[in-house]
């Protein structure tokens, strides 16, 4: 069986099938029963059954397409072997999710020999897609289609921070986010997998999380990269692995917010 990338068209097609569960379910009760799960730092990690049945819907998809593709979920864990790898958040900021805030997503992800190669993030309430072909990367929305971008000559001065959680903070007495939020133009926040996606878009120059999941990265790593950005842990290692993790529109500015969150 061919080992080759699969076409951009298939992950389309589990970003609609995803979305034929999540939006039925999203700003509604109906078929929404919600658990938590235990994750470190928060009294409440909701999962619900928009998250379990679009990643049921995904995996079904890629072993009838590619049985010989792995995977690797954040419902269902990982399957199969080999050096393609898909990797599922089905709904990426479950919590604005369950707020009604439109700023989650639906993440696909594609290693290659451990590398993210390609990637998409679906926000169907807002008719949104960004994605990674591989060489370039693109959205497509109400505004119509465009290639991304990332912006190259902002400084830090100029520069817009995001981070989802600054809760997480004072678990991370190490990291001087505070001394990089003061030295930016200014500092957002709760924008989960949205935010960077307006990173590769241009709209926000630099994305930090304090604590990632393979799952929550490695599908907004393309989509980023393939714009002109630049993403990697805070230790500068490559960030398909998850952890503390910087997001930034070019290399210098990535250079610069590393420095002082490391000092």
């Amino acid at each position: 069986m061919s080992q080759s990338l699969p076409d951009i068209a298939f992950f389309h097609q589990l970003a609609e099938a995803a979305s034929k569960q999540t939006l039925p379910r999203y700003r509604s009760s109906l078929n929404l029963h919600i658990d938590t799960k235990p994750k470190e730092g928060f009294n409440f990690d909701p999962v619900t059954d928009a998250d379990r049945e679009a990643e049921r819907v995904m995996r079904s998809l890629i072993n009838e397409t590619y049985p010989e593709h792995a995977i690797m979920g954040e419902e269902f864990g990982i399957t199969g072997k080999g050096p393609i790898q898909w990797v599922l958040d089905p709904v990426d900021g479950t919590r604005p999710f369950l707020c009604g805030l439109p700023v989650w997503g639906t993440l696909i992800g594609l290693l290659h020999n451990k590398r993210a190669v390609m990637g998409m993030m679906s926000q169907p309430f807002t008719n949104e897609t960004f994605w990674a072909d591989g060489k370039c990367a693109w959205t497509n929305g109400p505004q119509g289609k465009r290639q991304l971008q990332t912006r190259q000559n902002v400084t830090l001065s100029q520069a817009i921070l995001h981070t989802t959680s600054a809760e997480l903070a004072s678990s991370y007495p190490h990291v001087n986010f505070k001394g990089l939020s003061e030295q930016t133009l200014m500092t957002r926040f709760g924008g989960e997998c949205y935010a960077m996606a307006m990173l590769a878009a241009g709209q926000i120059d630099l994305c930090f999380e304090f604590s990632l999941q393979p799952y929550d990265i490695v599908a907004l790593i393309p989509i980023i990269e393939q714009a002109g950005g630049v993403v990697t842990t805070l230790s500068g290692q490559r960030a398909e692995s998850g952890g503390t993790v910087l997001a930034s529109a070019n290399q210098a500015l990535h250079e610069q917010a590393l420095q002082v969150l490391n000092h």
